[in-house]
């Protein structure tokens, strides 16, 4: 029961949040920052961390973020930059390339912090942790294509996305 209300909680603060995103307009830093902020309150509900624990989780988990995020922004970069590439069949070599490279570099990543989570929490949220943010990214993508498709249900616009 408490989890259903916290879910339902989460919920309702993602509806506020759409609302006074579409109002307002923010920055992508702002809304970044906002969306950072939501998924460290699933976190903490879903993986139920105590003071103690969340002291210690959250500066390893947030050097976690941040070696994705670079990762993530190396492969965003590598793509730009093969774009400009003449020969189509050497793009797609490199991206083959690079993709499997990318794969093996996130692997380590989540290997490694695997055994940093079991350090400072116990074994059963450590295992949680990637799950509850796998869920936490469907929820958001979810909570984004239903705005997306109320805006386009707004403009009278009925056609769908392949």
């Amino acid at each position: 029961m408490k989890r259903f209300n916290f879910i339902t909680i989460g919920i309702v603060l993602l509806m506020l949040t759409s609302a006074i995103t579409q109002a307002q307009k923010p920055t992508s830093d702002e809304a970044s920052e906002k969306i950072k902020s939501l998924q460290m309150q699933y976190l903490s509900q879903k993986l139920n961390l105590s003071a103690e624990e969340a002291e210690k989780f959250w500066p390893v988990y947030k050097n976690y973020t941040k070696e994705v995020e670079t990762l993530i922004a190396d492969r965003h970069n590598k793509r730009q930059q093969d774009k400009q590439l003449s020969d189509p069949d050497d793009v797609a070599r490199r991206n083959m390339d690079n993709d499997l490279g990318y794969e093996k570099r996130m692997y380590d990543i989540k290997s490694r912090y695997t055994n940093e989570f079991q350090r400072v929490l116990p074994a059963r949220k450590a295992g949680a942790v990637f799950k509850s943010e796998r869920e936490f990214r469907n929820i958001m993508i979810n909570h984004l294509n239903n705005q997306r498709l109320n805006r386009i249900n707004q403009r009278g616009n009925f056609r769908k996305r392949p």
